[in-house]
């Protein structure tokens, strides 16, 4: 049963995927933004609100997602050669992207709080996290290096 619907688990696996990166490219980006404002301001309260809205309405739904068909894909018959490495440097990879994910949650809440300890220079760096986090899965499931 599984097999049919590969292409469609397939197809709805990587549209999650898309959305949950592009939430993930743009968070941190808001996050360097929201440090330049003062808190309290109505700037700071218009970003709190893009930034929950951005990780509940379509960065979390989009990880589920991407989770649930991404193990729907793992148990269809054929598709993981469980001797091959890259399954499994892919898969930790996804975990490290799925604990970044968390951190980004924290740092809302910090935001929301008006607690942000950290400086713009932190997020800046923290974008480029998810960028690496996704040449490395691409490479994994394309080229299947081992």
């Amino acid at each position: 049963m599984l097999m049919r619907l590969y292409p469609w688990v397939l197809s709805f696996h990587v549209i999650s995927l898309i959305a949950w990166m592009a939430g993930t490219f743009y968070l941190p980006r808001l996050y360097v933004y929201h440090c330049q404002l003062a808190v309290g301001s109505a700037e700071s309260e218009r970003f709190k609100v893009m930034e929950r809205r951005l990780l509940k309405q379509i960065m979390t739904p989009a990880m589920i997602s991407t989770w649930v068909f991404g193990i729907l894909l793992v148990l269809t018959p054929g598709i993981i050669t469980w001797m091959q490495g890259w399954w499994y440097v892919k898969l930790v990879s996804v975990i490290l992207l799925t604990g970044f994910h968390g951190a980004m949650s924290k740092w809302r809440k910090d935001f929301l709080n008006d607690r942000n300890r950290r400086p713009e220079r932190f997020y800046r760096i923290a974008n480029e996290v998810p960028t690496i986090l996704m040449v490395v899965i691409v490479i994994m499931v394309i080229v299947k290096p081992f």
